[in-house]
């Protein structure tokens, strides 16, 4: 279905020149969507993305923050049906969802849309998944979720550009909460009404600070399952009858007016419905190569090629300058002496400073260089405070998350390089074979060959399934140092 009402061909539109309310044309959409409406290449690309999204989750498997979650959820001791990537477990349908998201976004590998700043498949793929396997619907119909759930949370944030990481918010988590509530509503066949109703809803749970960033904390990692748990809870409760707001977006204590303030008049409301069902933005969904915040990788990828080059030697560095959007120095350079040493390895993923010394030292950027040896290793500290970051003049952002590493040595000679297309993006995405192969290096940290790989035969060939058999494929392996429910 096709929604592109003649008073939003305008993607500037104002909530004044709108027909009716954004809720209720969301709602109009999902109540009308179906499978076969979604063309074969978009679906062919959904299953790799969501492939992408379970070989992160596999390899989050063994982190502390999975246990310790796993943990807790099991504490409350409630019993649950619903399986969790990975692991031989099973939660309650909410603690699930908010487990499957805790691994598919826990260590910050998962995928971004880039101009709309969220991290789509980490709230998508666990709310599909869990309430189709809950509810033992068809492979057909959790794909069909997934891919609703990321359309709608990408044109969120779309319109709202960068305006919500300037106030403090990580739009994954607070944007989220509204696709999974039609994402649910959607796979609970709910009509318009109760679908406005359970976008309402939820915009009196959607919350999502950014303060994690001062310490490094786990907040970030919680946020897209809690916003499946929360949509979920939306749908039922809007099933049966629970009366809600309208005016959930536009309204004047509504989404963008109580979240961005004086900056709501640059949102531009007409992206949010304009093209659905024409234009796919799953399609540009970016997958990462690097383990790190996406605002970084340009910089990665140009300190990688500079030591590749030069083969540079510490000693040969005299100082650093990094080139990244303006809109990411919050985010990954500031402040600054607490980027200069992350404490963590989840700090130093948006730490610039450590990830551009530890790709010149290293080579390379991958998990192994998030370990806590190199955390401590006085080299790449040495390193990491001959580092200046500075607003990239040139950038592409959000259309791509462009930057780049200027190393000027010892001998006064002046480095460059430069990245105007992060891979990953654009005419530089991951080919099906490239997802496939980092799978297949995430998933095999944790299980034998020949598990992976039938998680991965499954999930190419989703719609040949069930929703139960999928969710108990991709928990079968398990991983047995987890602790596991008395």
């Amino acid at each position: 279905m096709k929604v592109d009402p003649p008073a939003l061909s305008n993607e500037t539109s104002t909530p004044a020149e709108m027909p009716t309310t954004l809720s209720a044309m969301l709602a109009d959409y999902v109540a009308c969507f179906r499978y076969d409406d979604i063309p074969a290449t978009v679906r062919d690309r959904a299953k790799h993305l969501i492939l992408d999204a379970v070989g992160v989750a596999i390899a989050s498997a063994s982190h502390a923050f999975a246990k310790q979650t796993l943990a807790s959820l099991n504490a409350i001791g409630e019993r649950g049906n619903c399986s969790i990537i990975g692991l031989n477990e099973q939660l309650p349908l909410r603690d699930a969802v908010l487990m499957n998201g805790m691994l598919v976004h826990g260590i910050d590998f998962d995928d971004t849309h880039l101009d709309g700043v969220v991290h789509p498949s980490a709230s998508a793929l666990p709310c599909a998944l869990s309430l189709a396997e809950h509810l033992g619907l068809t492979g057909r119909e959790l794909l069909a979720a997934y891919v609703l759930g990321v359309e709608i949370v990408t044109r969120i944030g779309m319109s709202a550009g960068y305006g919500f990481h300037r106030y403090g918010f990580h739009p994954t988590g607070l944007l989220a909460h509204f696709s999974c509530s039609l994402q649910a509503g959607w796979l609970l066949e709910l009509g318009r009404e109760q679908l406005t109703m359970a976008q309402g809803i939820v915009g009196s749970t959607a919350a999502a600070s950014q303060e994690f960033l001062a310490d490094g904390a786990w907040n970030k990692r919680m946020h897209p399952g809690w916003a499946g748990a929360a949509g979920i809870t939306a749908a039922y409760l809007a099933r049966g009858g629970f009366v809600s707001t309208r005016q959930t977006y536009e309204g004047r204590f509504g989404l963008f007016k109580s979240h961005l303030h004086d900056d709501e008049s640059q949102v531009q409301y007409g992206r949010m419905v304009a093209g659905l069902g024409e234009v796919w933005e799953l399609g540009n969904t970016s997958l990462k190569p690097y383990p790190i915040c996406h605002f970084l990788h340009a910089c990665a990828e140009s300190a990688i090629e500079l030591t590749r080059r030069y083969r540079l030697k510490a000693e040969d560095i005299d100082r650093i300058r990094v080139l990244l959007p303006k809109e990411g120095l919050p985010v990954v350079a500031e402040p600054e002496t607490a980027k200069l040493a992350p404490a963590t390895s989840y700090e130093a993923q948006f730490s610039a400073p450590f990830v551009v010394a530890a790709s010149l030292l290293s080579g390379r950027f991958g998990l192994a260089e998030l370990r806590e040896n190199l955390l401590s290793d006085p080299r790449v500290l040495a390193l990491s405070r001959k580092v200046k970051c500075t607003a990239d003049p040139d950038s592409g952002f959000p259309t791509y998350y462009s930057g780049g590493v200027v190393i000027t040595t010892t001998a006064g000679d002046e480095l460059r390089h430069y990245v105007s297309i992060n891979r990953g993006a654009g005419e530089r995405a991951l080919t099906g074979s490239d997802i496939e192969s980092k799978f297949m290096n995430n998933a095999e940290m944790l299980m034998r060959s020949e598990e992976a790989l039938a998680i991965r035969d499954c999930i190419l060939a989703l719609e040949e399934h069930s929703a139960p058999e999928i969710a108990r494929t991709l928990s079968a392996a398990g991983v047995d140092q987890v602790p596991t429910r008395r």
